[in-house]
């Protein structure tokens, strides 16, 4: 992760992401407690000590990843009233794409989960529709179904 990256987040995303942190802390103090293998068996090493150094590491980078993420997020809120007819973050657009509508929800890369049409602001599709309008048709290059034409944009943001 860079230096100076912002991460968007809802707040419902930061509270998952706050909640996660809590557990893992929690968990991480829990296998400090733990008695830890012994290193040598014969003239090997424990596999029991090993697959507790690499639980360990791995939770630590885990927790420090979820520490950096709450040290440099940007909280996704609604735009000023003059500008909630164009597509931002945060936005939920109806999409008429080949006839059929989809309602997708403009996230941070965090958040995004396109099987529950949360897509990403970073993505080619959320690129493509932030800052137009209704009525706009967007050209997305290299999809089977390139032509977006935005029919709703609404904000539910708390």
């Amino acid at each position: 992760m860079a230096d100076g990256e912002k991460f968007h987040l809802t707040k419902e995303g930061l509270k998952k992401i706050k909640k996660e942190y809590e557990i893992l802390k929690k968990l991480k103090m829990a296998k400090a407690k733990e008695e830890v293998p012994r290193i040598l068996h014969s003239e090997d090493v424990n596999p029991e000590y090993l697959s507790f150094i690499e639980d360990f590491s791995a939770l630590e980078t885990k927790i420090a990843e979820l520490e950096h993420i709450l040290k440099n997020f940007k909280l996704i809120k609604p735009p000023p009233k003059k500008q909630k007819h164009l597509v931002n973050l945060g936005a939920t657009v109806l999409v008429e794409i080949d006839g059929k509508e989809e309602e997708l929800t403009i996230v941070g890369r965090l958040e995004a989960n396109p099987a529950v049409g949360k897509i990403s602001n970073e993505s080619p599709v959320g690129r493509a529709l932030l800052g137009k309008k209704v009525g706009d048709e967007v050209k997305i290059p290299n999809l089977s179904k390139p032509i977006y034409k935005i029919k709703k944009i609404k904000y539910q943001l708390s």
